[in-house]
């Protein structure tokens, strides 16, 4: 199976045209219909059904096309990485997270480790979900992660970076936004949006409210469904301090509780390059040397 293969079979997924797919892949109609066949002989089966009525994908076609368009994305990549390395880069670093805003200092942190290593790439990889999965798979040589979840994964050495506690979210125009602290009576009345991935720390104060009685709430799909939400006024939201971006969009205001979240960040215990550790460190230090920033 050649790329130029992999090209025909998806452009004729799509149009399910052997013409027009011809035509729109620059190809005679007899090389392309060729092409498929030898890639239907050499996958051992039949990606598309042929009949008067015109061309179709099998129930196996339909599965084998949509790995392929993935299979193709994780190619160009590859590709493109290798010739960013070709032309600049001897070694790289890739950080594996959640969301942009877990980091608030890793783009400073990328700037001065180029002014020291110009020659490795730092690569951030960003994962909503199954994070701990990507980075045990060795595709990550970072992970940004809550302690509690490092517990027990396997082979790994960990570096504390920084604690953030939980702050409450609302509009800048909403009467909380004028306190300073926010107490649990005073989200009283108030509609609660809960869930979301929430960390076990969070969903603690949040079962707590809720069990109080004096709170309505409903669950929200992810942080940014939430702040939608939050925008729109439908309600507000108890977050960990780490996801703020600070633009100023929203009023985060501290909210009065003992629990609070560990940010540590994870490398593969076997994993000892230096360049690995002078970026740690340069991110370490920029956490450490933000005594008054909110976290």
């Amino acid at each position: 199976m050649n790329t130029r293969q992999i090209d025909f079979c998806i452009e004729l997924a799509h149009t399910l045209n052997f013409s027009r797919a011809a035509e729109n892949m620059y190809a005679s109609q007899p090389t392309f219909s060729y092409q498929i066949k030898m890639l239907e002989d050499e996958v051992g089966f039949q990606i598309f059904d042929r009949s008067s009525k015109g061309v179709s994908l099998t129930p196996a076609g339909s599965q084998f096309v949509s790995h392929l368009v993935s299979m193709k994305d994780e190619l160009k990549r590859a590709i493109e990485q290798g010739q960013n390395y070709s032309r600049k880069y001897k070694d790289s670093i890739s950080v594996c997270l959640s969301v942009r805003q877990s980091l608030y200092f890793l783009p400073e942190a990328i700037r001065q480790f180029a002014q020291i290593s110009p020659e490795i790439q730092i690569l951030p990889s960003f994962r909503y979900e199954n994070s701990v999965e990507h980075f045990l798979q060795n595709k990550a040589d970072i992970l940004f992660a809550l302690k509690d979840q490092t517990r027990h994964i396997p082979a790994i050495q960990v570096h504390d970076l920084f604690k953030s506690r939980i702050y409450l979210i609302v509009n800048h125009d909403d009467i909380l936004a004028k306190k300073n602290m926010i107490q649990e009576k005073d989200l009283y009345g108030r509609t609660l949006m809960v869930g979301g991935g929430s960390p076990d720390a969070l969903r603690r104060v949040q079962h707590r409210l809720i069990n109080s009685g004096k709170i309505e709430y409903f669950n929200s799909f992810d942080h940014d469904t939430t702040l939608t939400n939050i925008a729109a006024r439908k309600g507000i939201c108890l977050s960990p301090g780490f996801l703020n971006d600070h633009s100023g969009q929203f009023a985060w205001i501290p909210f009065d509780c003992e629990e609070h979240f560990s940010c540590v960040l994870c490398t593969h215990k076997e994993d000892q390059r230096e360049s690995l550790k002078t970026f740690i460190q340069l991110l370490k230090k920029l956490y450490q040397d933000a005594v008054a920033f909110p976290l």
